[in-house]
């Protein structure tokens, strides 16, 4: 590590193992973002249906609705920080709100009951329980976005070190999501829901602990782009950067409004998603060469084509988390057992193992002309995750008892993680590659609307999974019911992934060139 002064045009001076000292902070940062998001997310399904006595339909929705709004909020939060508030001050801000609604989760109040058909609940307590989710929705969107801005900040544009270093720090979320599905689905089965929260809650503090003390070390390439703005004075009477602040809460009150009407969320989901690639075809028809036109044309088809991928991507933290735990012999080798929580972390271990080797495959495929054009590797996710979920049902019928073997489980998950190491990646960089440079923002946050989408889907698509039990009368799953789901969007995807296939040489056209 040195101690040299930084240029603000290039890359950041201060070194520490080879890079920007400041991504040390960031990795940190985010790690610990992540074990509280991926630690809350891995016990919150089976807590809703085992603690309040949801059926397994009510409780993917309201996941659903959470998830899609944690992916649709970070536009907000994204462009606050770019207009106004920086990226340092937006993710201290967002750390601050998740802090909070992490601790608001560990006061969950009394266990609902069964007084005969009635579910008898604490409705204070769940008022309570969707403003803690309100908090962190609003959290994640000042964070999210932001602490990557951060990083890409710390490298000139033409620095070699960049793709290592959002290597290294991609590696940091998923070391915080193998840490908290494994610890805090452990402690949320074994020692309370509660404890679980509060564990995801201190990873939280960590963080923003970690950040207020690591700023100096990012020597200013976070701050506000224009600091005097901020101290004028708003048209509610405040400096603009508090008024910022107030905002802040009102997105808390919205979004705790809208939990509490998950339909809505996936209302406005949907039309805004499409309303924004209304507005980017309009702008490329208008403002556009053809060569643009053509590039932001497969940009939207294939931003709003990966929202089927999510939709089904994410059924790991709701029907398959249920299943795990209704239907499946978690025993390893007879030596221990994994919680049906901790089932989640397969995810993120495959990613750690296996991101590398796609590293190294598609250079090597590159060198030789073989490697995939970008419409090619949604195709081959589409199809993986299809054949996962195919797979899996075949699997589950040859077996009628409730202690399956462990092996399915590992296969789906396996799926899950290589469709998206071919899609997840390759999208976000499509998005800078065919997007006009005005409009770049835009275009990304239409990426997260589709996302956000595909997240809200995956609840409804959980949701038809139920047996209509409440939890703990029973099963919630119907394993029949789900097993049908599971064929119809599996073979969905495959179809979707064939119809890409077909495409890709229209949209290779398109693509003028572009990889």
């Amino acid at each position: 590590m040195t101690d040299t002064v930084v240029s603000t045009e290039g890359s950041q001076e201060r070194e520490f193992l080879g890079h920007p000292i400041g991504l040390v902070i960031c990795f940190l940062t985010e790690m610990w973002e992540r074990f509280s998001y991926y630690g809350m997310r891995t016990i919150l399904v089976l807590y809703l249906i085992k603690y309040h006595l949801f059926t397994n339909g009510e409780a993917s929705i309201i996941y659903g609705a959470y998830a899609g709004l944690v992916y649709m909020m970070p536009i907000i939060g994204g462009y606050m920080a770019d207009r106004y508030l920086g990226s340092r001050k937006a993710v201290t801000y967002g750390a601050i709100l998740l802090v909070a609604g992490h601790t608001l989760m560990g006061f969950h109040g009394p266990q609902a009951y069964m007084d005969g058909d009635t579910v008898v609940r604490s409705d204070f307590y769940l008022q309570i329980f969707f403003l803690a989710l309100a908090l962190i929705i609003t959290g994640v969107g000042f964070l999210k976005a932001n602490i990557s801005t951060i990083v890409g900040a710390l490298y000139g544009p033409d620095d070699p070190r960049r793709d290592g270093g959002f290597t290294i720090f991609y590696m940091g979320i998923n070391v915080g999501s193998v840490l908290s599905t494994i610890i805090v689905g452990y402690v949320g089965e074994v020692y309370g829901w509660n404890w679980g929260f509060f564990i995801a809650g201190v990873g939280m503090l960590f963080g923003l602990l970690v950040f207020l003390w690591g700023q100096k070390y990012l020597d200013g390439r976070a701050d506000a782009p224009a600091p005097e703005v901020l101290k004028e004075k708003s048209p509610i009477g405040v400096n603009k950067e508090n008024a910022i602040y107030l905002f802040g809460i009102v997105l808390v009150g919205v979004s705790w409004m809208m939990m509490q009407y998950q339909e809505i969320v996936g209302q406005l989901l949907g039309f805004s998603g499409f309303v924004m690639i209304a507005i980017i075809l309009i702008y490329a028809f208008k403002n556009c060469t053809k060569v643009e036109r053509d590039r932001l044309m497969v940009a939207c088809f294939l931003i709003a084509i990966q929202s089927v991928f999510w939709a089904l991507f994410e059924q790991q933290a709701a029907s398959l988390t249920v299943l795990a735990d209704e239907q499946f012999d978690r025993s390893i080798f007879g030596l221990f057992e994994v919680k049906a929580t901790q089932v989640q972390s397969m995810n993120p271990l495959f990613i750690i193992i296996f991101a590398p080797v796609f590293a190294w495959m598609w250079v090597a495929l590159s060198r030789k002309g073989l490697e995939p054009s970008t419409p090619g590797k949604f195709a081959i996710a589409m199809l993986l995750i299809g054949a996962g979920y195919i797979l899996f049902s075949w699997g589950m019928s040859l077996d009628d008892s409730t202690s399956k073997s462990f092996i399915w489980l590992v296969i789906i998950y396996l799926s899950l993680t290589l469709a998206e190491l071919c899609l997840s990646p390759v999208g976000l960089s499509m998005v800078t590659k065919l997007s006009v440079s005005k409009i770049v923002g835009m275009v990304m946050g239409t990426w997260f609307l589709f996302t956000a989408l595909g997240n809200y889907v995956a609840g409804w698509i959980s949701s038809l999974t139920g047996s209509g039990a409440h939890g703990g009368g029973g099963a919630v799953l119907d394993v029949n019911a789900t097993m049908e789901v599971y064929n119809i969007i599996g073979y969905g995807s495959v179809g979707v992934g064939v119809f890409i296939l077909l495409l890709t040489p229209i949209l290779r056209k398109g693509m003028h060139g572009v990889h």
